[in-house]
């Protein structure tokens, strides 16, 4: 059982390991597989979406069957990064889709963009478009994949969080 002080054990995090493998494996399975009976190992999950460990359930789509295998990582250079541009960039940045992850970066420059197109040209529209046009934007530097060796989307999860 999670302790009351909110932290989690050993049995939480083989629930995690296995709901990230299969976010579909039914109550009964997943049971078995971290040695509980239905009813706690069903409370435990609950407990886990609850209190924020287990953010959401989603498929992972193919990109490149999906139109979107060209990835590009760019990266972004402000000219003011007050409070107010830093929240008008992140706002904007949001609102494309083409962006999948936007990281702060300390660094030579503010901001690393991974981004998803259809192909280059798409991106050299993307870039011109919206991304040079995003608030604050100075320069940009593209980086574009050539092959991608892993790309993963789990987070690892350890054998304890110890004490």
């Amino acid at each position: 059982m999670p302790k009351s002080n909110g932290t989690i054990d050993r049995i939480d995090l083989s629930i995690l390991r296995e709901l990230q493998e299969d976010g579909r494996i039914t109550i009964v399975e997943l049971s078995k597989r971290v040695g509980l009976s239905k009813t706690p190992c069903l409370e435990r999950v609950r407990r886990l979406e609850s209190r924020g460990y287990i953010g959401g359930y989603r498929a992972l789509l193919e990109p490149v069957r999906l139109g979107a295998g060209h990835v590009t990582f760019v990266q972004v250079t402000l000219g003011n990064t007050t409070t107010e541009a830093l929240v008008a960039f992140h706002r904007a940045a949001e609102r494309v889709t083409e962006i999948q992850g936007c990281y702060m970066i300390a660094g030579g420059f503010d901001y690393l963009l991974k981004v998803r197109t259809r192909d280059i040209q798409a991106y050299r529209r993307l870039l011109g478009e919206r991304i040079a046009s995003l608030p604050n934007v100075v320069q940009t530097s593209t980086f574009v994949v050539m092959e991608t060796i892993k790309d993963e989307s789990t987070v690892p999860v350890p054998d304890s969080l110890g004490d």
